[in-house]
């Protein structure tokens, strides 16, 4: 552990699923100590989703590693005298509860607080803890529909198309993460430094990356439409085939990457076409030439094209399948998947360690505690509870 970026801070992580606790995944990645607070006998719901192995879920592990597992049930007084114990011990307190409910249980940040002036508390939820939204239930897929992404994904003449994945909700666990970062340094930094309220809105974290969109409507009174790729951005750019049946993407963001396309094309008369000179021209023949680089495609074969235009310095990649991803020799010089031990699986694969350190890498120390399996550590060393009042909590259903 020693020489970890984040060594020596504790973590409290009280929430489910995945966009806070993928916050809380990426300060254990690197050195903090996180404390996972679940439900006795069910754990956290995101033990319960697919894809499974048997009964094994397996994307646990890639969301619970590094992380300690407490049962507590917040839902008793026991539990909640426990929970603000734990909260006068750490320095970053995360949850994901509806806002209101840990005030409802007399556990809201101003009763934690009294208790710890230091704490960051970082609060996710899906509409944030103000406006008349904020009660309303949230969740990530919904969230990108209300931040504007959806309403641009797919084609203009069928209905939107949402992410297939929880896009959001890992977004927002970067934010959360980056919030938890910025409140330490400046708690540890300023002479009247302390902690504070960090209030994350999970449709927020999304809208926040589309500044064009903002723009555009301000200034032009435009409301962007659905359409594939980088439409009304750049041209030529979007997905080719190519001779064998596979597809890239390309993108030529700049006049200069177009100029490096024409290039490897052998069609630098483009160059100086008054329909194709500049981008902002080209957007006005964007089909025109779509149709041109495509053409030109179709006449290599995946691997021979990437590495032709790579040559040139065109900005190509191949569309890669998890397959494709687990066979690439880039993944595997950046170690982008690692192998870790499972009691259950043997062994198990998972992301690597995101962004990589130089002196002070992060690391995987341990993977996908069992449900309260850190229980009597964690109330006898952080809060000197003893074995027979560990014993009497279970016996009460509280852990």
């Amino acid at each position: 552990m020693a020489g970890t970026p984040l060594e020596g801070v504790k973590v409290l992580d009280v929430s489910t699923m995945i966009a806070a606790p993928y916050g809380s995944v990426l300060l254990g990645d690197f050195g903090a100590e996180v404390i996972k607070v679940e439900m006795p006998g069910k754990g956290d719901t995101l033990r319960h989703v697919g894809p499974f192995k048997g009964e094994e879920p397996l994307r646990w592990p890639g969301l619970s590693r590094n992380k300690k597992s407490l049962t507590l049930d917040l839902h008793t007084d026991e539990g909640i005298e426990i929970l603000k114990k734990l909260a006068s011990e750490v320095d970053i307190l995360i949850e994901n509860f509806r806002p209101g409910t840990l005030e409802k249980w007399g556990a809201g940040y101003d009763e934690l607080k009294k208790i710890n002036p230091d704490l960051l508390m970082i609060r996710v939820s899906g509409y944030g803890q103000t406006g008349p939204y904020k009660e309303k239930a949230g969740f990530g897929t919904p969230a990108t529909a209300f931040s504007g992404f959806t309403y641009l994904q797919g084609y203009s003449d069928r209905a939107p198309v949402s992410p297939s994945f929880s896009l959001t909700d890992y977004i927002t666990g970067v934010y959360v993460a980056f919030a938890a970062i910025t409140g330490l340094y400046h708690r540890d930094t300023n002479e009247n430094g302390t902690g504070q309220m960090i209030d994350i809105a999970l449709y927020e974290t999304v809208f926040r990356m589309m500044e064009f969109l903002v723009a555009e409507y301000d200034q032009l009174g435009k409301v962007r439409e659905r359409a594939p790729g980088l439409s009304g951005h750049s041209s030529p750019a979007g997905t080719f085939e190519t001779k064998d049946g596979h597809y890239v993407v390309l993108v030529t963001s700049t006049d200069t990457t177009f100029n490096r396309l024409a290039k490897a094309m052998g069609r630098e008369d483009l160059l100086e076409h008054e329909k194709f000179y500049t981008n902002s021209v080209r957007l006005q023949n964007d089909k025109e030439i779509v149709q041109i680089v495509e053409d030109w495609m179709k006449t290599k074969e995946r691997d021979e094209l990437v590495e032709y235009l790579g040559e040139y310095g065109v900005p190509v990649s191949p569309i890669l399948n998890i397959q494709d991803i687990f066979e690439h020799p880039q993944y595997q010089a950046r170690d982008n998947i690692i192998e870790l031990e499972h009691p259950r699986l043997g062994k198990i694969k998972t992301p690597g360690i995101v962004p990589k350190f130089e002196k002070t890498p992060g690391s995987v120390r341990n993977l996908s505690p069992d449900l309260g399996e850190n229980n009597e550590e964690l109330l006898s060393s952080m809060l000197g509870y003893s074995e027979a009042e560990i014993s009497e909590l279970k016996d009460k259903g509280v852990i």
